[in-house]
C-alpha cells in the first residue's frame, strides 16, 4: 500500500499493508552516517529521523582528508540531492527515500514493482524530551537521547529505535528505557566464526559416498580427480580439501561441474627439495598458503591468522621466488595501514619510503630470516640485502588512489584495519600481471568502529569466495616459537 501524505508536520509513519503493526522509526546517530554514508538508504520501508544535533556534528566533521570527513561530505551530498526543490511542507511531511535510485542506478525494469521506501524526517520543531535528572549535562549524546524520548511519547504506536555505534550511548539509552541498536547493515556476515576458512576436512566415509565412478588423469605432472556426490555442492573453487591422517589426501577444487567437481592434488612444500627461497611449510595450512601464493592463475589471495602463524614470511618468500627467480613480477610492493599500537610517535622526516620504514618492522624481520644464509659471509649478505631492497618497495596507502600497478606483487599487511571502501579502492589498483596478497588478523582491529564482521578484510574474503582467480586460507597454528605459542594461549 502506498503511503498517503497527510498535511500535518507531525505526520506519523504510515501503515504499510500487513506490516502496519511493525512500523518503526529509526533515529540515526552521527557516527552511523560517518561510518556509512549510505546508511539512510539501508532501512527499507521504515522511516528515519535525523535530529538537528546530528546535522551540526556532521557540519563540524566535514573538513579534512580522513575517511570519516569524506563520508560526511558524501552524506551532505545525498541529503542535498534529496532536498533539491523540496518545499518546507514536503520536508515537514518527510522526504521519500528513493532506494532504487542509489542502489540500482535508476535502471529498474519498466513496470517493475519499486522496492519499499521509507521517509526521511528532520527535526523541524522543538520536541520536549524530558530526560531524567540522572543524565547530567547538555552534551550532544544527551540531546539525541532527548529527541528519541520525545518521539516515543509523540508516536506511541510506533517502535522508535536509536541507532548508534557508540556503545556508551546505547548503554545510557537502555538505562532510561530507550530501545537502541548497533548499526548492522554494514556487516558482511552475522558472526566472525562463520567466516570462510578456505579449507574443509573430508569425513571418514567420503570415498564410500563419492568414490563410485571417479576418474583420474595427469596433465604436466599434475594429478586430477573428477568426483561426484552430494558434498561437492558445498565446495567452492580454489577451496582446499584434506583428510586428517598424516598421509591423507590434500587437494584443491579446480572447477565445479553440475553434481560433481574436478579436484587437483596440491604440491607439497614441506620437503626441502620443494623449498621456496629456503623456506618450507611447517604445517598443512602453510602448505595450502604456498600453493595459493605460487599459483599463476590466482590474482588475489587473502591469508588470515593470529600472530606467529607465518603469514608475512610465506608471502614474502613466495614473492621473492617469483620476482628474482622466475621473473614473473617486476618488483614487490609492500604497504600497510599506519595505525600505532600505542601513542603516536609524531612527525617522521624523510621520503615516503623512509617515513614508512618504522611501520615495516615485520618486513625487515622476515628479510633477516630469508637472507641469513652464510654463503659469501658478511659481504655476500650485504650484497643480497642491497639486491632485495632494489626489488622491494615500501609504499603508503595514502598515495594509492589513481595508481595502476603492472606486473607487481603487492603485499597488503594488517589489512583488517581497512574499511570495505578502502579495500575496494586498493584492490582495484591492480593491473595486468599483478597479484595482490592481503594479510591480517581480524581479532586485532585498531580502527575505530570497525569490528570482525565489518572489516574490509572480512568483506573481501566473503565477496571473493568461489571466484576462479582468488583463494583464501586461514592459518591456525603458530610457528614463531614455543614462547610465542604459549603466550598466545595463556595471556
Amino acid at each position: 500500500m502506498r503511503k498517503v501524505d497527510i498535511p500535518d508536520s507531525r505526520r506519523r509513519p504510515a501503515a504499510r499493508g500487513k506490516r502496519a503493526a511493525q512500523r518503526r522509526i529509526f533515529v540515526l546517530d552521527t557516527n552511523v552516517l560517518m561510518h556509512d554514508p549510505t546508511a539512510i538508504f539501508r532501512f527499507e520501508e521504515h522511516d528515519i529521523f535525523i535530529p538537528m544535533t546530528v546535522l551540526e556534528e556532521l557540519d563540524a566533521g566535514k573538513k579534512g582528508l580522513s575517511e570519516a570527513a569524506r563520508n560526511v561530505r558524501q552524506v551532505s551530498r545525498f541529503l542535498d540531492d534529496l532536498m533539491a526543490n523540496a518545499t518546507k511542507t514536503q520536508i515537514d511531511r518527510g522526504l521519500e527515500l528513493p532506494y532504487e535510485r542509489y542502489f540500482n542506478g535508476g535502471n529498474g525494469a519498466p513496470g517493475a514493482a519499486k522496492p519499499p521506501s521509507g521517509r526521511l524526517f528532520f527535526q523541524t520543531r522543538v520536541l520536549e524530551g524530558g530526560l531524567p535528572d540522572t543524565l547530567p549535562g547538555h552534551g550532544s549524546d544527551n540531546a539525541i537521547l532527548g529527541q528519541t524520548v520525545a518521539l516515543q511519547r509523540e508516536y506511541p504506536d510506533a517502535r522508535v529505535t536509536l541507532v548508534s555505534k557508540d556503545i556508551n550511548l546505547r548503554i545510557k539509552a537502555a538505562i532510561i528505557g530507550v530501545h537502541a541498536e548497533d548499526y548492522y547493515s554494514d556487516k558482511t556476515i552475522e558472526d566472525a566464526d562463520l567466516l570462510y576458512t578456505g579449507a574443509q576436512e573430508l569425513p571418514a566415509n567420503f570415498w564410500e559416498r563419492h568414490g563410485k565412478g571417479m576418474q583420474s588423469w595427469q596433465e604436466q605432472a599434475r594429478t586430477f580427480y573428477r568426483v561426484q556426490g552430494p558434498m561437492t555442492r558445498e565446495w567452492h573453487v580454489n577451496q582446499f580439501l584434506y583428510e586428517p591422517d598424516a598421509e591423507g589426501l590434500e587437494a584443491v577444487v579446480r572447477r565445479k561441474e553440475g553434481n560433481g567437481a574436478v579436484i587437483e592434488l596440491v604440491r607439497d612444500y614441506r620437503t626441502e627439495r620443494n623449498s621456496i627461497w629456503g623456506i618450507t611449510a611447517r604445517n598443512r595450512e602453510q602448505n595450502f598458503a604456498l600453493n595459493l601464493l605460487l599459483d599463476p592463475e590466482i590474482d588475489f589471495v587473502t591469508i588470515l591468522g593470529p600472530a606467529g602463524t607465518g603469514k608475512t614470511l610465506l608471502t614474502l618468500a613466495a614473492g621473492l621466488a617469483q620476482t628474482l627467480e622466475s621473473n614473473r613480477f617486476s618488483e614487490i610492493i609492500m604497504t600497510r595501514v599506519t595505525i600505532p599500537l600505542g601513542e603516536d610517535i609524531g612527525f617522521l622526516p624523510g621520503t615516503e619510503e623512509e617515513k614508512m620504514e618504522p611501520w615495516m618492522g615485520a618486513l625487515m624481520d622476515n628479510l633477516e630470516v630469508l637472507t641469513q644464509s652464510q654463503e659469501g659471509g658478511n659481504w655476500g649478505r650485504a650484497a643480497t640485502n642491497d639486491l632485495l631492497r632494489n626489488r622491494i618497495k615500501i609504499r603508503s596507502l595514502n598515495f594509492m588512489r589513481g595508481r595502476t600497478f603492472l606486473n607487481r606483487y603487492i603485499i597488503l599487511d594488517e589489512a583488517q584495519n581497512l574499511t570495505p571502501k578502502q579495500m575496494k579502492a586498493l584492490i582495484t589498483r591492480g593491473g595486468p600481471g599483478t597479484k595482490i596478497v592481503c594479510l591480517g588478523n581480524i581479532a586485532q582491529i585498531d580502527t575505530p568502529y570497525l569490528t570482525e564482521t565489518t572489516s574490509g578484510l572480512t568483506y573481501a574474503v566473503n565477496r571473493f569466495r568461489g571466484w576462479a582467480h582468488s583463494g583464501h586460507i586461514t592459518l591456525m597454528r603458530g610457528e614463531r616459537s614455543r614462547l610465542a605459542d604459549y603466550a598466545s594461549e595463556i595471556l
